[in-house]
């Protein structure tokens, strides 16, 4: 059987512009990052900032806490967000009820965060549970008096059991 022009043609052209097999190698590695990036990014926990020095207490509570200024006490130090601004044993032999250093660095704090933002007085409270409560103690004065009154304290969540 003989072919026409035009159907010789068309079968010259379909073989000129012949499309090259589709490389799914590329593609694939492509989504594997988009879903590995989307499991990463859609976390809804909230992390704090971790110290290998500090063991927190447990707790029960179900809300998230908010992104705060962090004072954290391990048993050698009291860190404002992670900067050394005290140590756990001075604090503890001092006859003062607070900490000039801490109060000095919280209100450098404030002072930024209210030009920034128009607001401050929120701040989180992380502390090794052997640490004394005296230590605690000035520490929150110390929070007081620099105007930081807003203070919630960080624990590891321990899961409630449904019954």
């Amino acid at each position: 059987m003989k072919m026409s022009r035009r159907a010789r043609r068309m079968e010259r052209n379909h073989k000129k512009f012949k499309i090259p097999p589709l490389n799914l190698v590329a593609l694939m590695d492509i989504f594997t990052i988009l879903v590995f990036f989307l499991l990463v990014s859609s976390s809804n926990t909230h992390q704090l900032p971790t110290n290998k020095d500090l063991k927190l207490p447990t707790s029960k509570s179900t809300l998230a806490p908010e992104d705060t200024l962090v004072v954290a006490i391990t048993q050698k130090d009291i860190l404002l967000s992670g900067v050394s601004v005290a140590k756990v044993n001075a604090v503890l032999h001092s006859q003062d009820n607070t900490i000039p250093t801490l109060i000095e660095e919280l209100k450098f704090h404030a002072q930024a965060k209210s030009q920034k933002t128009g607001q401050h007085g929120r701040i989180t409270i992380m502390s090794d549970e052997n640490v004394p409560y005296e230590v605690i103690q000035k520490v929150l004065t110390s929070c007081q008096q620099s105007n930081y009154t807003k203070i919630a304290f960080a624990a590891v969540q321990k899961a409630i059991p449904k019954m």
